[in-house]
């Protein structure tokens, strides 16, 4: 948790710090026109309906999500989307751990996007989870996490088990999506000029599900789907993008994947 910690509190001195000139980079950046680059993306009534997500404490006081206890158990390293932290998951999380698994989180805070340094303390963090389970860990990436997911994959497949992403963009254009712009603003990079030698497409060699949704407000449902060789199976819910985390779908859907991790 200090390390989490320490991460946050360099994001918020790095956003108080900001340079007038780099600020002005990066709406400019957020300001760039590709329209035919963004064909696909959601259209804004589903955009509004990740809003959904304001009703869901009052949903958790009278829901209960009935679980199984796993036969086999699990190391599961959660991976958060842009701009949220592993504490967005934790209700996920919660219901993996009542199954017998173990989940753990990414070790680095918010996600505000990559860079080598980063990566490299995640590629430290899932070969520690590796060594200290004893076996490969599954990888549970939610939107950008699941980017994250499939390139540590790559990287190092000996610790890995499984990838699953959930609402994650790995396929067509990376501007197909409600999001690009904040991306390139906070980020200060090009969502498609990552400053990490990257190849979203490219299947990584373990199993790999793409769940995805057509109520995803935000990503492109192809993007989130992907084609045969990006993934070995693509699942489809009806949650939005939001509801990734928290769905009873989207955890029994998590769940049952799982149970069927060799």
């Amino acid at each position: 948790m200090a390390g989490e910690n320490g991460a946050q509190d360099a994001d918020r001195e790095w956003r108080l710090t900001l340079p007038e000139s780099e600020l002005a980079r990066r709406i400019a950046l957020a300001r760039e026109d590709y329209p035919e680059e963004e064909h696909g993306k959601p259209p804004l009534a589903r955009l509004l309906g990740e809003f959904d997500f304001l009703a869901e404490p009052f949903r958790r006081m009278v829901r209960t999500i009935p679980v199984e206890p796993c036969d086999r158990p699990r190391t599961v390293m959660i991976l958060p989307g842009f701009a949220t932290q592993p504490r967005r998951m934790r209700y996920m999380a919660q219901h993996l751990e009542r199954a017998g698994h173990t989940a753990k989180r990414w070790g680095l805070g918010f996600n505000w996007g990559p860079n080598e340094a980063k990566f490299e303390r995640l590629e430290k963090r899932l070969l520690d989870l590796h060594e200290r389970a004893g076996e490969p860990v599954v990888l549970l990436g939610w939107s950008l996490g699941g980017l994250f997911a499939r390139e540590l994959a790559k990287r190092h497949p000996h610790a890995v088990a499984k990838v699953i992403t959930m609402g994650s963009p790995f396929s067509g254009s990376p501007r197909a999506n409600n999001m690009w712009r904040v991306y390139q603003f906070i980020t200060g990079h090009r969502v498609d000029q990552p400053p990490i030698d990257v190849d979203l497409q490219a299947k990584p060699p373990v199993e790999t599900v793409a769940i995805w949704s057509p109520n995803d407000g935000a990503i492109a449902p192809r993007s989130a789907a992907g084609f045969p060789g990006e993934r070995d199976r693509a699942i489809a819910l009806r949650c939005t993008h939001m509801g990734y985390t928290y769905s009873p779908e989207a955890i029994r859907t998590v769940l049952a994947e799982l149970r069927r991790t060799d």
